[in-house]
């Protein structure tokens, strides 16, 4: 089992702590895991992209040409990672931020409204966290309690309430 996700939206929004998230539970489970985020030097407001692969075999570069999934935030990384996507792979769009419809036809398409989910739910920067609640619904990439354990290790200790947002706002996109 291998699969090559890429996260991708504008800087702020998580990107790069929605790849973590999903890294930290391949490591959790013994999985063979790399992570690269990339992102552009405005930071904030700039794109923002991350690589994940999570395998049972060796990872030989952290590098991803064809993603079996895509974890889209905004119409500019929608554009440019669509069509690199595996033919039977999934896109998962927060279809707040993007209006438009994905091109193909030959692959799954998730349109989760997860920028405005986050906001009714009185958390606007756990939109990630929706999204990748949706991907592990759908991908069945890990079980609730291994995300879970992974957002424990990642939240910390000191501040308890970001962890129990973090787990409403996974639960949101898990259940969808």
């Amino acid at each position: 089992m291998t699969q090559e996700i890429i996260f991708a939206g504008f800087g702020g929004q998580g990107i790069l702590f929605a790849g973590k998230v999903v890294a930290y539970a391949g490591m959790n489970e013994g999985k063979n895991v790399s992570h690269l985020p990339s992102y552009g030097p405005e930071m904030r407001g700039g794109t923002a992209n991350c690589s994940v692969i999570v395998s049972d075999e060796p990872v030989a570069s952290p590098v991803i040409t064809d993603p079996t999934s895509l974890v889209v935030m905004n119409g500019p990384s929608l554009d440019k990672f669509e069509n690199s996507v595996v033919k039977g792979g999934k896109i998962f769009i927060d279809s707040t931020l993007i209006s438009r419809d994905v091109e193909r036809n030959d692959v799954e398409v998730f349109k989760i409204d997860a920028t405005n989910l986050a906001n009714k739910m009185g958390l606007p920067k756990l939109a990630n966290i929706i999204m990748v609640g949706k991907l592990v619904k759908e991908t069945g990439l890990f079980t609730y309690d291994e995300i879970k354990k992974a957002v424990t290790k990642m939240v910390p200790p000191s501040k308890p309430e970001l962890l129990e947002n973090n787990m409403k706002a996974f639960d949101t996109g898990y259940n969808l």
